[in-house]
């Protein structure tokens, strides 16, 4: 049951699916009505939905992208509108170009939208790969002079409207923040890493054998120093490589994020770190940060912007996390004392995860890809 449960997580091994929706309003914008724009959407995202790779030989070239790039334009831009103050702007692509970003290559579309209008108030109407991945996001960053506005297009927000006039500081944080929440609970790797640390909480390694705890408060303050360790070192690693100050390669940091799940779940298995796995959640949150950094990383926020919006993600990755803590420790501390947690939730999940996060290690580390072909 516990393998069936955790399908799904082994066709979502990689990094979750963004945009990235740059848009320009000027002067002559204002004026004119015409707002200058660039879309860099993922070659793997368009392969999925348009199969760009003709040979099927696993790799997407320049020529294929070539050879589709009015299927893509038609596609990502029937799924894209733009309206200045209510009255809708045909979209003209000018250079087709390809860009790397931290998880791969991207296909990036330059445009001009054209309204009837001066443009007061711009609204964005969203619909890219929703009804084949609901944990798509559209990433946008609206740049008007030296303002920069950010918002986040999601099933449940894919209509949103900006005032080229002002720009709300508050509303940006609430978006990235709810975007934090989203990202740890749909981070598989993050909740397993986060799971296979907490599972012994209520547990204590003893004569050779694990028992339960005798009270409550050992469980939480146990817990409390895991966490505690965690988001110290993934908010340290997150500020660094989202503020361009250190990078890593995209596939090192998911490989070590899925050895990370490995090592931390085989503990459980085979005790190597008693009394010290907030040492063990402090080492490999510093490599989980770098994985949290990516969706701030490719947006290229001025350094006001990323700031506040490296702040909003942080605070709701861990109310995120802490949502996960709060469900979880209660009912492991009830259960604790049954042969149920022990053997089928502790152990059995315990292995379980180990057999999930080797497949992850070998897809990322390889790129082999072999469950996004099977289960996508």
């Amino acid at each position: 049951m516990a393998v069936a449960l955790l399908w799904p997580a082994l066709a979502l091994a990689h990094k979750a699916s963004d945009s990235y929706l740059f848009l320009t309003v000027d002067d002559a914008s204002l004026a004119t009505g015409e707002v200058k724009g660039q879309w860099d959407l993922s070659l793997r995202d368009l392969d999925f939905a348009l199969a760009l790779d003709d040979n099927a030989d696993g790799n997407i070239t320049w020529g294929e992208v070539k050879a589709h790039q009015s299927e893509i334009a038609a596609y990502a831009f029937a799924r894209l509108r733009i309206a200045g103050d209510g009255k809708a702007c045909p979209v003209a692509v000018t250079h087709n170009l390809i860009d790397d970003h931290t998880d791969g290559a991207y296909a990036v579309m330059q445009f001009v939208a054209r309204c009837p209008g001066a443009v007061h108030t711009l609204s964005v109407d969203y619909h890219m790969l929703f009804d084949m991945d609901p944990q798509h996001r559209g990433l946008l960053r609206l740049t008007r002079g030296a303002t920069t506005e950010t918002a986040i297009f999601s099933p449940d927000h894919p209509n949103q409207s900006f005032s080229v006039a002002s720009v709300s500081k508050w509303s940006q944080l609430g978006q990235f923040i709810v975007e934090g929440i989203f990202h740890i609970w749909v981070g598989y790797d993050h909740i397993l890493f986060l799971l296979s640390l907490l599972l012994p909480a209520v547990m204590r390694y003893r004569d050779g054998r694990w028992q339960p705890v005798a009270k409550f408060a050992d469980a939480f303050f146990e817990v409390l120093k895991i966490v505690t360790a965690f988001t110290v070192a993934h908010s340290v690693t997150l500020s660094l490589a989202a503020l361009g100050i250190v990078t890593l390669p995209s596939r090192l940091v998911e490989s070590s994020i899925a050895l990370s799940v490995i090592l931390a779940a085989l503990n459980n298995v085979f005790p190597l770190f008693q009394g010290r796995r907030w040492i063990v959640a402090g080492l490999f949150g510093l490599i989980h940060g770098f994985g949290f950094a990516s969706v701030l990383a490719d947006m290229g926020l001025p350094r006001e912007s990323l700031v506040l919006a490296l702040f909003g993600f942080n605070v709701g990755v861990e109310i995120g996390q802490l949502a996960i803590v709060s469900a979880f420790l209660p009912v492991a501390y009830w259960l604790r004392r049954s042969r149920f947690y022990r053997v089928v939730v502790f152990t059995g999940g315990s292995v379980v995860i180990v057999l999930v996060a080797a497949a992850w290690f070998v897809e990322r580390a390889f790129d082999l890809r072999v469950f996004a072909r099977v289960f996508g």
